[in-house]
């Protein structure tokens, strides 16, 4: 269902924000004379396109119900950031011209006649991400916001992923929305954006001035209003962290709700789901947009489904008590449950004596990025990449944390790329093992790597969470050894008894497997990488185990 037949034409102003630019905002309004409290939802993807259903065929449509909040007496209030929709000014994507007009707006509507001076902010992914500057805006009429399913460090969650162009934001997602803005649903003014957001973003491959203008991680600490942040274990490629991070870091009240949509197309389809609001975040903007006693203040400080348990925990913290971080080491001893580049296992043992494995790079059987085809002529992903599998677990384990791979790498190359993945492998009959087949698995987590970014900030990292600074690229010497700390993507999951933990290490990805959040592969990556896994240099994987779960 969508709530396309149900809206009602909004009230359109422009509203004349600090540098004179004059932002439009479209009103929802509901029945009655009020006061009202307003809900702000910000983004670049024209309120006007609302004629749309709100569909995963639209998947930038991540408003949320409007409707159902007109119907419980809120002013729902969209806004076309600057550049964009009616708008006027430059699209410069998240920069300081854009923050500031958060402040304007807010102002704008807790003034109004209609309204009983509180806004909380809603909507997710962009909508989202500009939540956590209106935060940090501090702007007096702002009472609270919902970060639902949003990054608030671009660099590190998207565009340069472990200092990794992607393609995400300067490719996808600026051709989705130029095209969306110049060609709008009913046809009616046309925005043509002339940013080159996919140049402007390339120019600027290291953490600079740039970025930390566009980065709200820098400035969590400052958030004091009651944040309810709300994360997606199915979006690590972009968004998990950033409400993770908003949790842990903000000042004022605040909860942490992780929720189990396996990808961006299920989460935008529960988002948009009247039921999901009436449960989750009604209570939580009648409580403090409309001063109501909710069952709110009661939810534990943090609720996270288990993927994989179908199962709901509660903590008092991230990452919850209890955990204890266990470590596996790479070995060069083969599993036999897998075809790979090498078949390499996972082991509670330490590594003795000496021992590595090599491959060289772009593998001629690379048919999809790095996924080769199998003897059945079907993508396969595990087929010509590095993996290192457990053996079949004794007992269920329950991982709920930050996870953590240290490296020892060298290269033919003056850099290299590490992209990882922590895998779920199940039994195959022994015939279709016979066949050279692939077990049926599935993908957990991720983390990524380039050589020369792999300098870390002292200051913010810590045992199980490196924290990589990426402000300058410092090459590596070809042959010479080096160590990395590679930080995988939080997450929560259950893998069963009788299921293997499979680690996949290679230098690059596919549309096949990654869908919309890929990374260029450079000319210039051939070459061929050595990773080491011997008592001098014990590669490992670190995982943060549930006691008793």
């Amino acid at each position: 269902m969508t709530d396309r037949a149900k809206l009602p034409k909004p009230r359109e102003v422009k509203i004349r924000v600090h540098d004179g630019a004059e932002i439009a905002v479209a009103l929802y309004m509901p029945e009655g004379s009020g006061p009202f409290p307003v809900l702000l939802a910000a983004s670049p993807y024209r309120y006007d396109n609302n004629d749309l259903p709100a569909s995963p065929q639209f998947l930038w449509r991540e408003t949320g119900p409007i409707d159902f909040y007109l119907k419980h007496g809120y002013v729902y209030a969209q806004m076309d950031v600057r550049g964009c929709g009616k708008s006027g000014g430059e699209f410069r994507f998240l920069d300081k011209n854009e923050q500031r007009d958060l402040y304007d707006v807010i102002e704008w509507l807790g003034h109004q006649p209609w309204s009983n001076g509180k806004v909380g902010g809603i909507g997710q992914s962009y909508f989202c991400m500009l939540q956590w500057w209106m935060a940090i805006q501090k702007p007096p009429s702002l009472a609270c916001i919902a970060a639902f399913d949003g990054l608030n460090d671009p660099y590190r969650a998207s565009v340069y992923q472990g200092g990794i162009w992607g393609d995400f934001f300067g490719s996808h997602w600026w051709n989705q929305n130029r095209i969306i803005n110049r060609h709008p649903a009913n046809g009616e003014h046309p925005c043509v954006q002339t940013c080159d957001l996919n140049l402007l973003l390339q120019e600027h491959p290291l953490y600079d001035d740039f970025w930390r203008e566009r980065c709200a991680a820098e400035r969590l600490h400052e958030i004091e209003v009651p944040l309810y942040s709300i994360g997606v274990w199915g979006k690590v490629d972009l968004h998990t962290r950033g409400n993770i991070e908003g949790f842990r870091r903000a000042k004022g009240p605040k909860k942490l709700k992780m929720i189990g949509p396996v990808n961006a197309f299920a989460a935008n389809r529960e988002f948009n789901s009247a039921e999901m609001h009436e449960k989750l975040l009604l209570p939580f903007y009648d409580h403090y947009l409309k001063g109501k006693e909710t069952e709110y203040l009661k939810r534990p400080t943090v609720e996270y489904f288990v993927r994989g348990a179908d199962a709901v925990r509660t903590a008092e913290t991230w990452p919850p008590p209890g955990v204890r971080y266990v470590t596996w080491y790479l070995s060069g001893q083969t599993s036999g449950s897998v075809t790979s580049l090498n078949d390499g296992m996972l082991t509670r043992v330490p590594p003795q004596g000496a021992a590595k494995v090599s491959y060289s790079y772009p593998h001629p059987e690379w048919v999809m990025g790095v996924v080769g085809f199998g003897p059945n002529n079907q993508p396969d992903p595990a087929r010509r990449v590095l993996t290192f599998t457990t053996a079949p677990l004794a007992e269920d384990l329950e991982i709920a944390g930050p996870i953590k791979l240290t490296l020892y790498a060298s290269s033919s190359r003056n850099d290299m790329d590490f992209f990882v993945k922590l895998s779920e492998q199940m039994p195959q009959p022994p015939e279709d093992r016979t066949k050279g087949l692939n077990p049926p698995s599935y993908w957990i987590t991720k983390g990524w790597l380039r050589a020369s970014h792999r300098a870390l900030d002292p200051d913010k990292s810590t045992e199980m969470e490196p924290y990589h600074s990426h402000t300058r690229a410092e090459p590596i010497a070809p042959g010479q050894i080096y160590r990395f700390d590679i930080s995988i993507e939080p997450m929560a999951h259950r893998f069963k008894r009788g299921n293997r933990v499979r680690l996949e290490i290679v230098n690059g990805d596919s549309a096949v497997t990654d869908l919309l959040w890929t990374h260029y592969y450079l000319p210039s990556k051939i070459g061929t990488d050595t990773i080491y896994h011997s008592a001098e240099h014990p590669s490992a994987l670190t995982l943060p185990v549930m006691e008793g779960a």
